[in-house]
């Protein structure tokens, strides 16, 4: 938090650790410090590429990042 009275500053990356947490280290439980940092790297590259999300209308990270103006609905002048 940054000071008094921010406590929702950091509420999405506090959601996405608990994400990586619950869906991937706890399932996996890794021994080694490399297989953590490989692990990872392969959940976040799921994460955005393909794990849909309810709260982007059941698109992926990158499909809403990556999209062309008018894949969204935005007219293009």
């Amino acid at each position: 938090m940054d000071g008094k009275g921010r406590c929702l500053d950091n509420v999405f990356i506090e959601r996405w650790f608990r994400s990586l947490k619950y869906e991937d280290i706890y399932l996996k439980q890794y021994e080694h410090v490399l297989a953590l940092k490989a692990g990872v790297k392969i959940y976040v590259a799921f994460y955005n590429q393909r794990r849909y999300h309810q709260a982007l209308n059941n698109l992926t990270p990158d499909q809403v990042y990556f999209a062309e103006p008018s894949d969204q609905g935005v007219k293009v002048a």
